[in-house]
């Protein structure tokens, strides 16, 4: 059995010490085996222009969040699955990092940007990879992601478990489509979406929370409120993942049919 859950909270734009003590806080006393934290939980979000994100950005190689997320991990025998905003030289990546008590485990950059995102990150140019969480493979994916079946698909193929997806979801349509990604292929899915809003020069963004854990047949095992806090740990059995029969004579994998998925 593997201890999961999600951090769901309001962060404060800019106030990235502020941010990164709040999440500390919280999982100080966190009996877990893996939290998934959401998408840019230290700086907030609606950046104004590029240059408000450089400044805000950490070098993931001197990262003052990430060392403090390696400790916290370390002390409570933790993994943390957690958005983040990376700086790498000139560009700027909205990424993800899954941090366990040896420090960053795994690194993902979102492949694909969400309507302003596109203004100020830099498109992900990482591969989607799977790690090992106490024998469960995780795969991490941001936010957006979820509307391109794709991705949860190659995490799949990859042997993933679980998807950890950390998210700043502004519409309803994300919770119910993981549904369907866990269920399409089987795995456990887990969402960390933010409460509250953003008030910044280029408008207001507002955030639909509803956090949630998914099991491979797309039923809820969890989830959260649409606009209060919530820290939330259940158990799971990963390898129950592992069975993609969805009935005796259907493998959700082995059934596909890949040569008449291509482009024509």
């Amino acid at each position: 059995m593997l201890r999961v859950g999600y951090f769901q909270f309001r962060p404060v734009f800019g106030a990235v010490e502020k941010n990164r003590a709040t999440v500390l806080a919280a999982l100080a006393r966190a009996r877990a085996d893996l939290i998934v934290l959401p998408e840019l939980p230290f700086t907030g979000y609606a950046f104004k222009n590029r240059l408000e994100l450089s400044e805000l950005a950490e070098d993931p190689r001197r990262s003052p969040t990430l060392n403090a997320l390696t400790e916290l991990c370390r002390a409570r025998s933790l993994y943390v699955a957690t958005g983040f905003a990376e700086r790498h030289g000139k560009r700027l990546y909205n990424s993800a990092f899954l941090v366990g008590p040896r420090g960053v485990v795994q690194h993902y950059r979102k492949l694909h940007l969400f309507f302003r995102e596109k203004l100020y990150f830099d498109e992900g140019n990482l591969p989607l990879g799977v790690s090992s969480v106490r024998g469960a493979k995780v795969g991490l994916m941001v936010c957006f992601d979820y509307m391109f079946p794709e991705v949860a698909r190659r995490l799949a193929l990859l042997g993933a478990d679980l998807l950890a997806h950390p998210s700043n979801l502004v519409t309803h349509y994300g919770q119910g489509v993981m549904a369907t990604r866990a269920l399409e292929n089987g795995v456990f899915a887990i969402t960390a979406n933010r409460i509250g809003e953003d008030r910044r020069p280029g408008g207001k963004v507002r955030f639909t929370g509803m956090s949630q854990i998914v099991d491979p047949r797309g039923e809820l095992i969890a989830k959260a409120a649409g606009g209060k806090p919530a820290l939330t740990i259940v158990r799971i059995e990963p390898t129950v993942a592992r069975d993609k029969y969805f009935t005796p004579m259907n493998h959700l994998l082995h059934d596909r049919r890949p040569a008449f998925y291509q482009s024509r």
